[in-house]
């Protein structure tokens, strides 16, 4: 089995620097984009690091474990 990538969403000044660890860096600044960017996330991505702004606008979507989707974490 191999790892898939990990992603970041949120605003750029709360995700930027998950950048240096290799983390794909999906900046979404408004509710819109944040939804945009749930929706369209590559099949590829095994996990999600939300800011918490971005957990409050998906909500209980995002966080509720469903197997075809990735493992979603919020950044405290």
């Amino acid at each position: 089995m191999t790892m898939g990538s990990v992603a970041a969403i949120g605003a750029r000044t709360s995700v930027c620097g998950l950048a240096l660890a290799g983390v794909d860096v999906l900046v979404a600044e408004d509710p819109d984009a944040v939804r945009r960017t749930w929706r369209t996330l590559p099949g590829t991505v095994d996990l999600v690091i939300l800011t918490a702004e971005a957990a409050e606008v998906l909500g209980v979507e995002a966080m509720t474990p469903v197997p075809s989707r990735p493992l979603t974490v919020v950044m405290p």
